[in-house]
């Protein structure tokens, strides 16, 4: 009856006519930078921050969440028609997708992608409303000494689960701690990191670094992209599949969602994980595995199905505990923080409108997808047309206002360039950003809960092994770093990623 109520508690709220209208904006928003590859979630949100201090929380989070698993669905709109994944999670997608739209099937693609997609995201936000309020109760057990536990080992499987070089991960993650820690130490008054410059005093602004890091360094990316954009088609017709195809989505999508609810969860890249695995776990159960990259409907139905379902229960460990699995929930944590709300399991019982609105407004947010981009599918066509040299300037444009107008600092318009190019240079470099800006996020929070379990304790270092839930945290963290270095594990983490690159 709780769940129910609290549910109630929550569409009340995600369907006034304001949220109702946000969800709709960054459903839009998120199927649009979906479409247009080389912009991203994870740079559209950053971009989005500054706006969300005018909005109310619940508003602001319904938005961005709106956005993140809208790309998930607009990637697949380019993987099928283009063949060119504006999402890495639609990487897949293209194997199949793309060959049934040169058979003249995009119409029967793109709806198996969407009605997926939807069907995911439903089974998903019943996982999310499910799972949460236990692991909230247990949440609201721990200590720092678990917590400090509990951040660790999140570092720990973003390093597993980051593609590229463990070696460079951990460097990254080292570097996105360092980044953190610049400012004003709370205890002493001491100036870390400051490199003597008085504007770095409250530390290096959020919203800077994220924009730089992902908007600017993505817009220089692509720039050096010369690839010309077509369409396999100038019009799709014939949207609805037939009766064969539902037949052959059924199984797919329920796997698929399965797959893509338990490993949305993991900290690094749960929903592009997921996606590889539905697609690998549906070639090896098929009878018929010759098909799959020449056409196969279950080889969108399952990776679609999977990585919506692993961006919405990404969203468990973000609101349960204050941790977050990807970049995105990064920077919906840095929402929160810059409403003034600390993310953690008390955000249930502080804010729950905000808790189950935001839970709430997936569903809604999935329904809009279905409703708008299937009839919109024509302006997505055109869209793909538009050269990327029209798009970067008002890109930048927007980023540069956006950054400003946080604190009317010129000075974090420099720190943006500076992220803007270190993350350019990261990229040239073969080292994955994302894992430095769960660092970043996570490195206050790390110290805080480190730093309190020590005073607790009276400078006892033995506090976080004698207390069994921190104990076996960090085992657990101790256990995956090491994995993670074994030849056959490396090897398997190349081959997951290796449709990516």
């Amino acid at each position: 009856m709780d769940l129910i109520s609290n549910l109630g508690l929550g569409l009340s709220a995600a369907l006034t006519p304001y949220n109702i209208v946000f969800c709709f904006v960054g459903t839009l928003l998120g199927t649009l930078v979906g479409v247009l590859p080389g912009i991203g979630p994870t740079a559209t949100i950053a971009m989005l921050l500054p706006i969300t201090l005018s909005l109310s929380p619940e508003t602001s989070l319904i938005m961005l969440a709106g956005i993140y698993y809208g790309a998930q669905y607009g990637g697949s709109t380019t993987a099928i028609l283009i063949n060119l994944p504006g999402e890495s999670s639609s990487a897949v997608t293209a194997l199949d997708g793309y060959q049934m739209a040169r058979q003249g099937r995009a119409g029967p693609a793109l709806a198996a992608a969407a009605l997926s997609s939807f069907f995911a995201g439903t089974i998903a936000t019943v996982v999310v409303a499910a799972l949460a309020p236990p692991l909230t109760s247990i949440a609201l057990k721990f200590g720092s000494p678990e917590y400090f536990g509990l951040m660790v080992l999140g570092l720990a499987a973003s390093i597993v689960l980051a593609r590229g070089s463990v070696l460079k991960t951990i460097a990254m993650v080292s570097m996105g701690l360092v980044f953190g820690l610049v400012g004003t130490d709370i205890n002493t008054g001491a100036m870390r990191f400051t490199i003597g410059l008085p504007e770095l005093a409250d530390g290096l602004n959020f919203v800077a670094v994220a924009v730089g890091l992902f908007g600017i360094a993505e817009i220089l990316r692509n720039l050096e992209i010369t690839i010309e954009r077509t369409a396999v088609v100038k019009r799709v017709a014939g949207l609805w599949p037939s009766r064969a195809d539902l037949r052959a989505m059924i199984g797919p999508a329920f796997r698929g969602t399965l797959l893509g609810s338990a490993l949305g969860v993991l900290p690094g890249g749960g929903a592009i994980l997921a996606s590889f695995a539905s697609y690998a776990l549906e070639k090896k159960i098929s009878k018929t595995p010759e098909r799959f990259g020449n056409g196969a409907i279950e080889g969108v139905a399952g990776p679609e199905a999977a990585n919506n379902a692993g961006a919405q229960t990404s969203f468990i460990p973000m609101l349960t505990l204050g941790v977050p699995a990807n970049p995105v929930m990064a920077l919906m944590i840095g929402a929160m923080i810059i409403q003034g709300i600390v993310p953690g399991p008390q955000v249930a019982t502080e804010q729950p409108v905000l808790f189950w609105g935001l839970i709430a407004s997936m569903w809604i947010g999935n329904l809009l997808l279905v409703i708008l981009n299937l009839p919109l599918i024509g302006l997505w066509v055109k869209l793909l047309t538009v050269p990327y040299t029209v798009l970067f300037p008002a890109i930048l444009a927007f980023a540069s206002i956006g950054v400003y107008s946080v604190n009317s600092n010129t000075f974090d318009l420099y720190v943006m360039a500076a992220f803007g190019i270190f993350g350019y240079a990261l990229s040239k470099l073969d080292f994955e950003p994302a894992p430095m800006l769960l660092g970043f996020v996570l490195g206050p929070l790390l110290e805080e809960h480190l730093r309190r379990a020590m005073t607790i304790s009276h400078g006892d270092i033995t506090v976080f092994v004698t207390r069994p839930i921190s104990a076996g945290l960090l085992a657990v963290a101790f256990i995956v770093l090491v994995v993670a270095f074994l030849p056959n594990i490396a090897r398997r983490r190349n081959q997951v990623f290796v449709e990516e690159d």
